[in-house]
Order: C-alpha cells, then structure tokens, then sequence
C-alpha cells in the first residue's frame, strides 16, 4: 500500500474560501457530469476563471477527466465537458457490525465496486482491525491494481469521537477508548477516517442519495445497533465528542424488555435484531428469511416491531423537523409491510409530518448500507476540501 501519513485534517482557515468553491464545483461534477464548464459556473455562481483554475487542478489531482469530442460545437471553442474520474482512485470501507465486519471498495461515485463480509465474533479489537486491513490490501490487490487508493473511511455504532478516530464506547462490541485511526493508519499506511455509521450514512444520502437529504435529514439506523444522525444544510450534527444521535434509550410503549442500563422499555433492547432472533428461538437471518417468504409468525414479529420504529420516527420528525427521515433496517426492503407500518405509526402520533410517505422513506443504498456507510466517511472529506491534504501524497495525473 502507499505509505502515507495520519489522517487528513481539514485546510487551514487562509485556504477556506478556495477549498469551498473547489468543493461547489466538484459537487457540480458530481450532480450532473459530464457538464461544461460554462453549466458549472452558472449553478455555483463562481466567475468563469475561478471555474477554469479549479477545474484544472481537479484534472491534475485525477479527480476529473475531459471528454473530447462529446462537447458542443459553435462558433468559437467548443465545450469541452468533465466529468469525475471514476477509474483512477478507490475508496477503502470498513463498517464493523456486532458479529461481522463488512470490508468494500468504492469508486469516487460512492458505487461498491467489491466488499466483503468477514465474521469476527469472539476477536479481540486490535486483532480484528488487523485482520481488516489484511483483507482491504487483498482486495485492492485483487479488485483495483490499477487504482490509487485515497484512503480508508471506517464506520461503527457506538459512540465514536470522529475527531481523534477513536471508538469510545460499543456495548455490543465491548470497545471502550479503541483508537481505531491509529491501529489501522499504522496497518495499512492510509489516510483513515472515522464515523458513527448514522452520520455515515447521512453523508452517503447527502453526496450520493435522497435529494431532499441536502437540505435536511435525520438518519434512523436499526439493526443490533439502534441510533441516529441529523444534518441540516451543509451541516451534520456531531455535538461535544461526537456523541450526538443516541437514541437507543428512548422509551417505547408497551414494552418491558429488560435494558443494559438497568431500565426496561428502552428502544435498542426493544427493537433489535438480537432481541427479534431471541424472542423466536432462530438466528435472526432465518427469521428475515422466514419472514420475507410470508411465515405469518415472522411477518407479524417484523411488522409489530415496525410500529415501535415508527414511534421513534414520529418523535424524531416532531423534534428536529428534517425534509426526510431515512429509515435504514433490513425488513425494510425485505418484507412486505413494515415501511408502511411505520409510516401509518408517523401518521398516527406525529403532529409535523404531513406526509409520511414522502417524508419516510428506505435508504438508497438497499443491500449496501455497510459498505457505502464505511466509504461514505472518508469521500464525505475528499467533497468537503477536494484541494485538502487527503490527496497530497498521491501521485498527480499526467
């Protein structure tokens, strides 16, 4: 792997302005390439010339490429359109979920373009992100030769202090102050970043997803894990230590299931999937199995459960008021019924959500929510600060 240094920091404030309106173009990029420049300079409100020199470094750091030839001939030079370079560079993503860790390569696109799933119950922290980085360098060696890699982006539940890269608290997982940036930057010789999977998940919707995610979002992840993420505008909540989104102790009605902090009724302990897999008696995939194929038992566990989430929803949507709640869980695409559940649960008991069914709705990434969460943290740097350190040590383009 290339040798490379800490984690990226974010450009110094004398750099700020520059790096924002590299950032706006890039996006412009991404939105609607291949696009001319001229298209790019009206939908920033960036001059011509800003345009131009930010395009060209673009071109010379191998994030863009020209398309000759498909430009629009006139009188005068013809428009020449760029488009992102989704063949040069690769994204390293790993999510590490309570029984496994989800290892994938993405392209500048937020497409997964290679992931693995690897079962890790049982390893100690340091081992497990050992083995992590074993498996990215296969994959970069066997899936992307070719390409540059920019970094890794790392993603988990729990409470995860995004500015040290440190995993301060996972019940589930029993970590408590792992310094995961640091293991895995002295492992792989990358850049590494480090996210709560929620707010990970929002960046992918923002950059990659749901249109309305770009003016506001709160992210509802259900899984072992239960938590959530809120951005509004170019903003993401993060709160002191990065502990914003922790909802897995709100109440929920009718429910006495016993938590680990020593109350019962709480939301995780309630809805999780290890709950669901010990209420019937079956690992929780064979459940999801059961349940899609129509089992009664399994849908009505599913759909019961739904209508829980959806409590969290409507409170949720009634505090924080975003333009769309995304609901990442895994019934949600598989069986039939439970988004609607929730919604009816949102039309029932929230007083600000006029329309669920635009208002709620599944990820866009169905299938794909590990690794695109892992990779969405360290493409959600390269869009903010383009013109940033995360590219300095790689070779430019010719």
């Amino acid at each position: 792997m290339t040798s490379r240094g800490e984690g990226p920091q974010r450009t110094d404030a004398r750099g700020a302005r520059r790096s924002a309106s590299a950032s706006a173009v890039l996006r412009a990029i991404l939105d609607d390439g291949p696009i001319a420049r001229s298209t790019i300079a009206r939908r920033t409100g960036l001059s011509a010339a800003a345009v131009t020199g930010h395009t060209a470094e673009l071109l010379h750091r191998g994030l863009l490429r020209e398309l000759p030839g498909a430009g629009r001939r006139s009188v005068g030079r013809p428009h020449v359109p760029v488009d992102l370079d989704t063949a040069r560079h690769v994204a390293g993503a790993l999510h590490l979920a309570v029984h496994h860790a989800t290892v994938a390569l993405l392209d500048l696109r937020g497409n997964v373009l290679v992931q693995h799933e690897e079962p890790h119950d049982g390893l100690a922290a340091e081992d497990l992100l050992a083995r992590a980085a074993e498996i990215l360098d296969d994959l970069l060696l066997g899936h992307a030769p070719d390409r540059e890699p920019l970094g890794l982006g790392v993603a988990t539940g729990g409470w995860v202090d995004r500015a040290s890269g440190t995993v301060v608290d996972h019940p589930l997982l029993d970590w408590k102050n792992v310094p995961v940036r640091d293991l895995l930057a002295e492992s792989t010789g990358l850049a590494v970043e480090v996210d709560g999977h929620a707010r990970a998940l929002v960046h992918a919707e923002r950059l990659f997803g749901h249109p309305k995610a770009r003016e506001s979002v709160v992210q509802l992840f259900a899984g072992n894990v239960v938590d959530a993420a809120f951005a509004t505008g170019a903003t993401v909540h993060h709160g002191p230590r990065s502990a914003a989104g922790a909802v897995a102790h709100l109440p929920v009605d009718d429910s006495a299931e016993p938590c680990r902090c020593g109350r019962t009724g709480c939301l995780e302990a309630t809805v999780s999937e290890a709950t669901l897999a010990r209420r019937a008696g079956v690992p929780f995939p064979e459940l999801l199995a059961l349940a899609t194929a129509g089992e009664t038992a399994a849908v009505r566990m599913f759909h019961d459960r739904a209508r829980l989430i959806g409590q969290a929803a409507a409170l949720l949507l009634d505090v924080l008021n975003p333009a769309v709640l995304v609901v990442v869980d895994r019934s949600v695409a598989q069986v039939p019924g439970c988004l609607p559940a929730i919604r009816d649960e949102v039309r029932e008991r929230s007083r600000g959500c006029a329309d669920p069914v635009e208002t709620v709705v599944p990820t866009s990434f169905p299938g794909a929510e590990l690794a695109t969460a892992g990779g969405a943290v360290l493409l959600d740097v390269l869009y903010d600060d383009p013109l940033g350190p995360l590219l300095s040590g790689l070779p430019r383009a010719s």
